[in-house]
């Protein structure tokens, strides 16, 4: 079995359930984060972790032995600062594979209909075309300096202790309805085995929607976790009697419609998904947190106090 190096720039939930798959297989990783206290944490869990606040470069020493390159740190209203500090370390590292996290909210409002990676982009929220942006500017690296770049674009994540389950538990749950408007989304451990698939197998220049093979309504996905709590669901409300209270960011989630193929992951790398639907994926999530169903409804919180 191949063993390398990987260097994560970000080691945030995604990157760092990944990061910890790989170590078991023993892999060596190192990577980045924003504070002491996380760095020391790493370092227990055995990766070698650098602080980086996107203004200071890393130090020399933190390319040495680096076989691969993973980039989940968002851009900024300036760019993307792993291509602002770093771009003349990747050229001379030549690293084997380099990956970046971007996101399904390039491809911006279909108003419901299916995109693929062939599709062009139409971003219409600012941190979605921050992120065309950032990839025009990875693309550039493959295009005119043949460095192995891949584009995996995530849709919404969810895994243990970032799931439905967690909005249940806490009451803050809300049922909303908008009939037709379905999300596409993404285990946290697919999101790692597809990112293995393409590291085993390089295809530069390529790009993989990372989604599982049904998007669903929110309410759906509700539904299915309570059933697996044997709890009722939260009362219904509908989209427009919630919509004023929402805060923009959430806002911004429900602005675009659109349902993303997966297709090419098995065209392309023969793979199958762990998780296909948020029905397996919540049934994987259940037995890991608790080993049990939950006994009992919780408490929900009025929409007011939402």
């Amino acid at each position: 079995m191949f063993r390398g190096h990987l260097l994560c720039f970000g080691l945030g939930y995604s990157a760092l359930r990944l990061a910890r798959g790989l170590l078991r297989d023993g892999w060596r990783v190192s990577g980045t984060c924003r504070s002491k206290e996380k760095r020391q944490a790493l370092s227990a869990q055995g990766i070698t972790a650098f602080v980086f606040d996107e203004t200071t470069p890393l130090p020399a020493q933190a390319w040495t032995g680096v076989t691969h390159v993973l980039v989940s740190i968002p851009p900024g209203p300036d760019g993307d600062p792993v291509l602002a500090l770093h771009r003349a370390d990747l050229l001379a590292l030549r690293p084997e594979w380099v990956g970046y996290f971007s996101t399904t909210g390039v491809y911006g409002d279909t108003g419901g209909a299916w995109v693929d990676e062939g599709k062009p982009v139409r971003p219409t929220q600012e941190r979605s075309k921050r992120r065309v942006a950032a990839e025009e500017e990875w693309l550039d690296l493959w295009r005119d300096e043949d460095l192995p770049v891949h584009l995996l674009r995530l849709a919404g994540i969810y895994g243990p202790g970032r799931s439905v389950f967690d909005q249940l538990r806490s009451g803050t749950a809300k049922r909303i309805i908008r009939p037709g408007h379905a999300f596409s989304r993404i285990h946290v451990d697919d999101i790692g085995l597809i990112t293995r698939a393409s590291m085993a197998d390089p295809d530069p220049g390529a790009i993989y929607n990372l989604v599982d093979d049904e998007p669903a309504e929110p309410s759906e996905v509700m539904d299915h976790a309570c059933a697996l709590l044997g709890i009722d669901p939260p009362p219904a409300l509908s989209f427009d009697e919630v919509a004023p209270g929402l805060s923009p960011m959430a806002l911004s989630f429900w602005a675009d419609n659109r349902k993303v193929s997966n297709e090419r992951l098995w065209d392309d790398l023969r793979l199958r998904l762990l998780y296909p639907t948020f029905r397996q994926g919540l049934e994987a999530i259940l037995a890991e947190e608790t080993g049990r169903v939950a006994e009992g409804p919780p408490v929900y919180k009025e929409a007011s106090d939402c």
